[in-house]
């Protein structure tokens, strides 16, 4: 057996049926004997009930700040305007930047893949930190809600090298970037551009890109072709539950949520309320977490040693109540559990061995930093502002409105379009478009004009006096090249 110096690491059980399947775990590591000591921390819906709008309380952040690692069962975010998810708020106070989440091909374990003999071993790898995910929403009228969508350089880069690593180490051929660069042009195609600058480093492996819709289908159809797939965080989070239903559900789907510093392991699964504290839970998701976190912690003998008894286990046909074949009796959870410990040492004959080599990345015990990383590329050579999207409130037609903002503008600026839903209406439209009361209005300068930041806000203090500002991007340029789309239909 390889040694390795006892570390601490931080637990939180969670909520529903988190308790019970965090303590199967914690069952199964014991009786593997694993380094490791474990500290508890408060964390879920109970905290957040109690007035800790984060869902964990001071201490259990200092905890697991302390030990960078958090091993956590599933947690409820309570229902209701302004709550944000409590699992969410844990990946991005500590940038875990990548959700690895692994899907796979279990003996014993029945899908309709399984039975026409095509094998399943895909990691999808979702941006965890960016996207809709930042949860800033705004109603800008009483009829329109906005939801601001980033997607930034560092944070693309970040989560692509994770990529082509975890590629580089499990020995696949190729890295697949899904996206929807074809109607998000600039934060997709962000994404995109950058997935390419990073494949440039990793010659070795093929770098191939595929739309999302196109993903889902063929994840359906021949998910066999695929090895490594990075995807931003929403279509990551759909396409990863797709993902875990072509293997059998989300009770078989582990993930690591990884960062330069903090690294939290969680089954992907919820809490099941609705059989919560009945003792019929299935542990294994979090098992195979677990066992991704013990090779993140370079104990990658005591995970093997736990995944290859859970793979024997499974191949001997013992189930929970959530799979397998239903004319053998299901197990309860505790039962399930005593199966794995017993079976610990014994290795499975149907499925590959599990692997005893370490993760991606050595992980060090986190030293708290003197101020927040500033995360920035090198700026471009020239940065212009060219006009501004002015969001306006109004139910006048767009001819006329049209007519009071270039009244208002002056020579020294154009209108060059007015959508309304991100549809063009003025200067050229379709009467058979319908418009709600909030609408574009695209001002660009004119050649001979100078514009900055105080120009622009001198045109929206022109504007102000007579429509209702809701918002205003700037339309940049970065080194001549456009930095904002255009309207559909433009």
């Amino acid at each position: 057996m390889k040694t390795a110096p006892q570390r601490t690491i931080a637990v939180a059980p969670g909520d529903g049926i988190g308790p019970e399947i965090m303590k199967a775990a914690m069952a199964v590591f014991n009786a593997a004997q694993v380094p490791l000591q474990f500290e508890t921390v408060e964390m879920g819906k109970d905290i957040y009930l109690a007035g800790n709008s984060t869902g964990m309380t001071e201490t259990s952040k200092r905890v697991i700040e302390q030990h960078g690692i958090l091993f956590k069962g599933p947690m409820e975010t309570p229902k209701g305007a302004g709550v944000k998810s409590i699992n969410v708020t844990a990946r991005k106070v500590w940038n875990t930047y990548a959700n690895k989440r692994v899907f796979r091909s279990l003996a014993g374990v029945d899908t309709v893949f399984s039975r026409a003999g095509i094998p399943i071993n895909i990691a999808i790898i979702r941006e965890n930190i960016e996207d809709t995910y930042g949860g800033i929403e705004h109603m800008l009228t009483h009829d329109v809600a906005l939801c601001r969508r980033f997607i930034t350089r560092p944070g693309s880069l970040q989560v692509h090298r994770y990529a082509f690593e975890v590629a580089r180490h499990k020995g696949a051929k190729k890295v697949t970037c899904g996206h929807k660069a074809n109607i998000m042009k600039i934060t997709d195609g962000l994404f995109l551009e950058t997935f390419y600058e990073v494949a440039r480093e990793y010659p070795d492996i093929a770098a191939n890109d595929i739309i999302v819709d196109d993903l889902a289908m063929k994840l359906v159809s021949r998910p066999d072709i695929f090895e490594i797939v990075v995807l931003p965080n929403l279509q990551g989070d759909i396409i990863s539950d797709l993902c875990a239903g072509l293997v059998g559900g989300l009770g078989f789907a582990p993930s690591a949520n990884i960062g330069d510093h903090i690294s939290i392991f969680e089954a992907v699964h919820g809490t099941a309320p609705d059989i919560a504290g009945k003792n019929i839970a299935n542990p294994t998701a979090l098992l195979l977490s677990g066992c991704m976190m013990l090779r993140h912690l370079e104990l990658g003998y005591h995970a093997a040693l736990i995944e290859n008894a859970l793979l024997a286990t499974l191949e001997e046909g013992a189930r929970t109540a959530d799979f397998g074949d239903k004319t053998h009796p299901p197990l309860s959870t505790p039962e399930f559990t005593t199966r794995v410990a017993n079976n610990l040492g014994m290795q499975p004959h149907r499925s590959d061995l599990a692997p005893a080599g370490v993760s991606e990345q050595k992980f060090t015990p986190p030293k708290m930093p003197e101020i927040n990383r500033m995360m920035v590329t090198p700026p471009p050579a020239s940065a212009e502002i060219q006009g501004a999207d002015f969001f306006v409130e109004s139910i006048e037609q767009p001819a006329k409105l049209a007519q009071l903002v270039q009244g208002l503008a002056g020579e020294g600026y154009t209108i060059s379009t007015i959508s309304n839903r991100g549809t063009q209406v003025w200067p050229t439209a379709s009467r058979f478009t319908e418009l709600i009361n909030q609408y574009r209005v695209r001002i660009e300068k004119r050649p001979e004009t100078s514009l900055d930041q105080q120009a622009v806000l001198a045109l929206a203090q022109k504007i102000v006096g007579h429509l209702k500002i809701c918002s205003i991007e700037y339309l940049m340029a970065y080194d001549g090249k456009k930095g904002y789309s255009l309207a559909q239909g433009q």
